[in-house]
């Protein structure tokens, strides 16, 4: 399995960092479209769907969606304000996880949230690219969410006792979630000294990735939820080793819409 994941992730990486800093405009536009079709390919079976045909179905839908929004910027903030009261509701049924499952239960609600998932990720991807500095951005927001990661493993191994949310996933603690905050903050703050910030600036990047990293969990515990309330273990296995591609990206979906509306807010 080590191998597996070794090797999937030397193929992936590559193509993942060309795709992100290399690509521009419409190709761009098109490589994150892709990948996010493959995530609706992924959830429609989180919904409930085993027949190809539906599943296919469903991400043809997602990509014609995606056109329509890359022909019609001025949706954009639509899009990404319908993300974050979405995310708000998705920290509400994670915390009170089976009960809210009644909520959310049929084949119908799961399609509609999985177009409030990916949708957003795209549209914030696509925005934080028009950024003047767009690609450090979707760098900043990829080690925010690694670094978190990275830290809640390690915190969480050493430290980890009082469940963040045993229902959904009962591997993950408080104290994971402390320590990947922690390290996420002192990277975002080696950035502010780095940058020579003033005082304001580095107090609202640090809040900012404070908000990133806690939307991040929610992310991550979310689609943990649907696949524990579909009692399936990984999105897919189109990445040996690795799952699913929304296995991979899942507190991105969250963590991007949400860092590309704090951009909006923080613009003079």
């Amino acid at each position: 399995m080590l191998k597996q994941r070794i090797i999937t992730a030397l193929i992936l990486l590559p193509i993942a960092l060309c795709g992100f800093f290399l690509l521009k405009g419409s190709s761009f536009a098109l490589f994150i479209g892709f990948v996010v079709t493959l995530g609706a390919w992924e959830w429609a079976r989180l919904a409930g769907f085993t027949a190809q045909p539906v599943r296919v179905a469903y991400a043809v839908v997602v990509a014609l969606i995606l056109f329509i929004m890359y022909i019609l910027p001025g949706l954009a903030p639509w899009v990404l304000g319908a993300s974050v009261l979405w995310w708000g509701v998705a920290t509400y049924l994670v915390l009170t996880y089976p009960r809210s499952s009644e909520h959310w239960a049929s084949a119908a609600s799961k399609l509609v949230i999985g177009l409030l998932i990916l949708l957003p990720a795209w549209q914030g991807l696509v925005q934080i690219k028009q950024e003047p500095l767009g690609n450090w951005l979707i760098m900043a927001v990829m080690v925010l969410v690694w670094g978190a990661d990275i830290g809640a493993y390690f915190s969480g191994r050493a430290f980890g006792k009082r469940k963040l949310a045993p229902q959904v996933s009962p591997g993950k603690s408080w104290e994971g979630v402390y320590g990947g905050l922690l390290l996420s903050l002192v990277i975002t703050a080696i950035v502010g000294l780095v940058r020579d910030w003033s005082f304001a600036q580095m107090l609202m990047g640090l809040i900012g990735a404070a908000v990133i990293v806690f939307i991040s969990v929610v992310g991550d515990l979310t689609e943990s939820m649907f696949k524990r309330q579909s009692g399936i273990k990984d999105s897919s296995n189109l990445l040996p080793g690795h799952g699913g591609v929304l296995d991979r990206i899942d507190s991105l979906t969250a963590a991007i819409p949400v860092f590309a509306v704090l951009l909006w807010m923080a613009a003079p």
